[in-house]
């Protein structure tokens, strides 16, 4: 798949985000004593730090996040966020002064005190509520609408739920305002869904990117990925590159991950035998 001029871009810090151009790597880092995957670090050093290494790992992006989601976790306040989350992405901005970041939240407010600190985008992992839009809309902020819910009960298909809720949001916040080149589609792996919703929903990402939207996926270390292989999370890699490479094969432009330098791999050979993409030294 080549790029595709009508699809338009995200640019932010420099950065230019040409969607069809390449998929894009989304780097996680964790501002949390209580990630599911392990690698959450809720002092503000060695959250950067985090940032720093996975920048260098070759992200194109990094996505701090205050307030785990993990099953069963325990929500925070919008002050207690906004005290873990803001010190750091200070932190990274200083030392990374054009690498974008995305803030991820579902807090108007927080997303506010990102935006003052230096943060570009924000990654709701809860659809798009009318007062997030506002402030992004404000903001003029790039926004990450993920489908999510509280119990996986589906009165229909699971697919067909997920897409409708998508597209109910990402045309509540075109009529905001916002460009559909700057709202980015997430399908919610792990969220609101069983391990046979999750298989099902990875197995229809071409109807996700048929929506005509950007596309965001984050399956990466998922509980159905170790479900499939019997792993735990920090061993959960190899899954996570192989839903990776078919997200890519389907048409997914964003894929947000912890693992960035197998990511950058899996990138690199899915883009050049799907997206026609080649390396500056490529012979020839």
């Amino acid at each position: 798949m080549q790029a595709s001029p009508e699809r338009g871009a995200l640019a932010a810090r420099g950065a230019e985000l040409v969607w069809g151009a390449r998929t894009y790597v989304m780097g996680i880092v964790n501002v949390t004593p209580d990630s599911f995957s392990g690698d959450g670090l809720d002092e503000t050093r060695a959250a950067a730090a985090h940032a720093f290494v996975q920048w260098g790992a070759g992200a194109d992006l990094l996505d701090l996040g205050g307030e785990s989601t993990r099953p069963g976790h325990v929500p925070v306040d919008a002050a207690t966020e906004i005290a873990r989350v803001v010190p750091v992405i200070e932190e990274v901005r200083a030392h990374l002064p054009h690498a974008p970041i995305s803030v991820d939240t579902y807090k108007p407010a927080v997303a506010r005190a990102a935006h003052g600190a230096g943060a570009d985008i924000v990654n709701s992992v809860w659809g798009a509520s009318d007062p997030l839009l506002d402030a992004v809309a404000e903001l003029g902020m790039p926004l990450v609408i993920m489908h999510n819910q509280h119990d996986t009960h589906y009165a229909g298909d699971v697919v067909d739920a997920v897409l409708a809720y998508l597209d109910d949001a990402a045309t509540r916040a075109v009529l905001r305002g916002l460009p559909p080149d700057r709202i980015l589609l997430d399908p919610g792996i792990g969220f609101g869904k069983t391990g046979d919703h999750n298989i099902a929903v990875l197995g229809a990402l071409e109807r996700l990117c048929g929506l005509g939207f950007p596309t965001l996926l984050g399956a990466s270390r998922k509980s159905t990925i170790g479900k499939l292989t019997g792993r735990e999370p920090r061993d959960r890699v190899f899954g996570s590159v192989a839903v990776t490479a078919l997200a890519i094969a389907a048409g997914i432009d964003v894929v947000r991950v912890h693992d960035v330098g197998a990511a950058k791999d899996a990138v690199a050979v899915s883009d050049a035998i799907v997206r026609g993409w080649r390396p500056l030294e490529w012979p020839g």
